[in-house]
């Protein structure tokens, strides 16, 4: 494999390419610092002046994965159509990051509250408070915080298990984006989905 090239200034740009490619070849046990030197064509100590150990880089794949995940919903949400059209193509853009990425999917959700950086943890919420938007404004009356809060995250968990089936092969990814389409129908005509989800 010969070096990628890069400008000085840039090298934990390429890093954190290189380990997004480790993590989709060989998954979080396949990282090293040293490793991540040697795909850069830099020394092996190198990387250390951007990542102090294994973890603090482990934290910085975590952070932009929430960034480039926020980056695809909001791709989606900026395409047009009426708000269930579009929470159905925010809802294929989740699926698709999580199949794509899905060692780096785990990892951004492994996150503890106690000794991840803050910066992982503004990240995750800039990704929550997207969905919170695509939801649309309600009433006050219709939905309380509580209520958008648990259709997040039960819009997450729903799309990541969708996801963590095709990744491993469980069903066809065709399938996996039928059921994308049913579960966000379903989701979005329950008493929930109504009482959240009042701008269509």
């Amino acid at each position: 494999m010969s070096p990628r090239p890069f400008h000085h200034g840039n090298l934990r740009a390429v890093l954190l390419d290189e380990a997004v490619g480790v993590l989709r070849e060989s998954g979080v046990d396949g990282l090293s610092l040293r490793d991540l030197a040697r795909r850069a064509g830099v020394s092996h100590g190198a990387p250390r002046s951007h990542f102090v150990d294994r973890q603090a880089l482990l934290d910085a794949l975590a952070e932009a994965g929430f960034e480039r995940l926020t980056t695809a919903v909001r791709r989606a949400l900026d395409s047009g159509g009426g708000r269930t059209e579009r929470l159905h193509r925010v809802a294929r853009a989740y699926v698709d990051f999580a199949v794509d990425d899905a060692a780096l999917m785990e990892l951004m959700f492994q996150v503890k509250a106690t000794t991840t950086p803050e910066s992982v943890h503004e990240a995750a919420a800039t990704l929550f408070a997207t969905l919170d938007g695509a939801l649309g404004s309600t009433a006050p009356e219709a939905a309380d915080d509580e209520s958008r809060d648990h259709f997040k995250m039960l819009f997450a968990a729903t799309m990541q298990g969708i996801a963590a089936l095709v990744a491993s092969g469980r069903i066809e990814r065709p399938l996996g984006d039928r059921l994308v389409g049913t579960a966000m129908d379903t989701m979005l005509d329950s008493e929930l989905g109504r009482r959240v989800v009042t701008v269509r």
